[in-house]
């Protein structure tokens, strides 16, 4: 019977004095706490299953707050995220409850986050972002890379206390890495990769502003493989080494490359990976 793991690490990085992302795992939330290791968790098929992070807007005061407010609300909304207009409904109540709570105490106000996401349904997948974070589609891990990999985490795995997937032997060719999410962000400059700019967000503004979220449905067939992080990933860290990566290792490795990857890239920002696949 098919089943969904989500692994996911939430880390401030090394320029950050606290961290003001939020991630959300079906009703399990983590909010501005830094994780030591990957954590991985297991779920059947049936209800809407909501794997989203959060990053608050850094510059703007409360990020944390705004962020951890939305992966709050939408652990709730959840089990009732089964189609795109349910998801659209309830970014457009997280962008409000974000302003009303502004507008309650003037120390928040102008407080904003990104929000990316997928839900997971039997045979769908919902994927929703407002503003630059991301969500990835990474097909499964190669077969062959991901079993020496693993054979080398149970050497090491002492050493760094991280634990390994297994791969999965059945996959088939890897699909190339790509975004599925669309960056709410202006046009690049030439020359440059990355901006810190957001054309839109929840919250953020002086006052009250709709949203636009981008939501969408595709199909989902086991060795499924998505990745849902925030911009402390994906401005450090390249895209073709992302896919390095994620080619070579599974679970908690790969996630726990994919920070490191992020930290000797310099770790600018807070950094929050999921890492969600589809088993038999």
């Amino acid at each position: 019977m098919p089943y969904i793991t989500v692994t996911a690490l939430s880390h401030t990085g090394l320029r950050r004095d606290h961290n003001e992302d939020s991630l959300v795992v079906g009703p399990w939330t983590l909010c501005g706490t830094v994780t030591e290791n990957p954590q991985t968790m297991v779920f059947p098929f049936g209800h809407p299953l909501v794997v989203a992070v959060a990053d608050g807007m850094g510059g703007q005061p409360a990020g944390d707050v705004a962020s951890s407010l939305v992966a709050r609300r939408l652990a709730a909304y959840g089990p009732s995220l089964d189609s795109e207009d349910a998801v659209r409904d309830a970014l457009a109540l997280c962008n409000h409850a974000v302003y009303a709570a502004a507008d309650r105490d003037p120390e928040l106000t102008m407080m904003g986050t990104t929000v990316a996401g997928v839900v997971v349904l039997e045979g769908e997948l919902l994927v929703f972002n407002v503003g630059d974070s991301r969500v990835l589609d990474v097909g499964p891990a190669d077969a062959d890379e991901a079993t020496e990999a693993a054979e080398t985490d149970e050497a090491d795995e002492a050493d760094e206390a991280q634990e390994s997937a297994p791969a999965d032997e059945s996959a088939e060719a890897d699909e190339t890495l790509h975004q599925v999410s669309v960056d709410d962000s202006p046009p690049l400059a030439p020359g440059r990769r990355t901006t810190s700019i957001v054309t839109q967000a929840l919250g953020g503004a002086p006052s009250f502003s709709e949203i636009t979220p981008h939501v969408s449905m595709s199909p989902l067939s086991p060795g499924k493989r998505m990745v849902v992080c925030t911009d402390g990933l994906t401005d450090p860290v390249p895209e073709d080494r992302i896919d390095e990566l994620l080619r070579a290792h599974d679970g908690g490795r790969a996630v726990f490359e994919l920070w490191k990857a992020a930290m000797e890239a310099g770790g600018p920002d807070n950094i929050t990976v999921a890492l969600v696949s589809v088993a038999d």
